[in-house]
Parts: structure tokens; C-alpha cells; sequence
């Protein structure tokens, strides 16, 4: 389930980027692995302005939030690179299993991930790569409801941010700290999941691409692009109290 509508929210616009709230469940591009979407965000984004776009980073198909594109070649030559060299902060939103830990720092390397097979008949190894990524938790509660083993359940609403960029970074991390997300089917936990669908109707994958930090390629300014969260996740901001809470991003 996602939160799609006929048109994209438009967060930032100039000469030379826009940058929109990519709901969850919809792919940013065309994909060999879901050959049945035919809504793509840089399709809707480029029919949505009248002109073409480039994308320039990408967010994973159930993950909403901020989603940047150039508006020429040149300018997308530029944010390609600055996000290669970790210049564009990002900060993440993402309901958790579990009381995480106050803050910490995951370093921990992930092998290649393969879609199609094709990339695997090319001899492409799945080689491990560098990993980081840091975390801060905003806020936890405990509810009554037995899953599994535990007569209660926990999470933690947790700030992420990404030093590396590697496929699925975020929910492979967090699985790897046994810190799943919410609402992931392929890195998460089913009984986890089953709760929020059955409780809350809560269909999609927690994690929200909330802030994004960089320069402007062109003028150099300091940019500071915000998202909106959708009804569902909306919902369980609501529901847990934590509606309320300071989200700020780090300095």
C-alpha cells in the first residue's frame, strides 16, 4: 500500500534541480526486477514540469522521501559526484525492532547486491564494500501485544544517516544490529510486520528519507530539502506519541 497520487509534491524547484517527496511503492526508474510497474517517478516528475530530468542518487522502491533530480546533464555530472563523495547528508526516519541503542555507528561491510540475471552471468562478483552508517534514537514505546517469545512488543523511532551508498544500506544494517525495520519484507522481521498490518494498517516499509543537505551545484548555497510524511507513517507517529518530537537534523 502506498500513498501515490496523480501528482508528485514538489519540495524545491529552480533552473537546475527539483527535488519531490517520492511516495512508498513507487520505483524511481524502470527496473528489470519489476518489468510490471508501469508509474515511475522520473517519468511522472519529467511529465509533471514539461521537461527532462536526470536522476542523480536513488531511493529503494518502499522507501518515501526525498528524491533530487537534475535538470541538465551537466548539473547531474555534479550531484552524481558530490553524492559519490558523501558530500550530500542525508538523515532518514525509520520505525525499528526493539529499544535501540541512544546513538551509534554501524561499520559494516556489505557484499554487491545482484538484481538480475544478467548481472550475475557477467561476472560481476559480489565483492564486500565499505559500509557506515550512523544512528540516533528519538524516541521508544512498548506495546501490548505478544510477538513471538516476548509477552510486549518494542520499537524505537531512529534518525539514520548514511555515510556509504550501498544497495538497501540502511535495512541491511539494521537488520545486521537485529534492529530490523518495520515493514520490511525482504531484511525485516514477518511477526514484526504482521502486527503493524493487522493493528495499525500499516502496508509499507518504515523508513522515510526525511532531510537531505547539500550545495547547490550551480550557486553554491547551502540547500536544506525537507519531506513530509505520508498518511501511514503519519499514523504511527500519532498513535505512539511521537508526533511531537524535535526531528532536527545534526549539525
Amino acid at each position: 500500500m502506498s500513498d501515490k497520487s496523480c501528482c508528485l509534491k514538489i519540495l524545491y524547484r529552480d533552473p537546475y534541480i527539483v527535488a519531490v517527496n517520492k511516495p512508498s511503492g513507487l520505483l524511481v526508474h524502470r527496473s528489470p526486477i519489476d518489468r510490471h510497474e508501469t508509474r515511475f517517478a522520473l517519468q511522472e516528475v519529467r511529465d509533471q514540469i514539461g521537461q527532462y530530468v536526470y536522476p542523480v542518487h536513488r531511493l529503494d522502491k518502499p522507501t518515501s522521501g526525498v528524491l533530487l533530480f537534475a535538470l541538465d546533464e551537466t548539473v547531474a555530472q555534479k550531484l552524481s559526484e558530490a553524492f559519490r563523495n558523501g558530500e550530500v547528508e542525508k538523515q532518514y526516519l525509520a520505525v525499528v525492532r526493539g529499544y535501540i541503542r541512544e546513538k551509534g555507528l554501524i561499520d559494516h561491510p556489505l557484499k554487491q547486491m545482484l538484481d538480475t540475471k544478467a548481472q550475475k552471468k557477467s561476472g560481476i562478483t559480489k565483492e564486500e564494500q565499505e559500509a557506515l552508517t550512523e544512528y540516533e534514537r528519538f524516541a521508544t514505546v512498548e506495546l501490548p501485544y505478544q510477538v513471538g517469545r516476548y509477552p510486549a512488543a518494542r520499537y524505537s523511532l531512529v534518525s539514520l544517516y548514511p555515510k556509504t551508498g550501498r544497495k538497501h544500506q540502511l535495512r541491511r544494517h539494521m537488520k545486521h544490529i537485529s534492529h530490523p525495520i518495520v515493514g520490511d519484507t525482504k531484511h525485516g522481521r514477518g511477526e514484526h510486520n504482521r502486527l503493524f498490518r493487522e493493528k495499525f494498517d500499516v502496508h509499507r516499509l518504515l523508513l522515510h528519507a526525511y532531510r537531505m543537505r547539500l550545495l547547490h551545484p550551480v550557486t553554491e548555497e547551502s540547500l536544506l530539502i525537507e519531506a513530509g510524511f505520508d498518511t501511514y507513517f503519519e499514523r504511527v507517529l500519532q498513535i505512539f506519541g511521537w508526533n511531537g518530537i524535535e526531528l532536527d537534523m545534526r549539525n
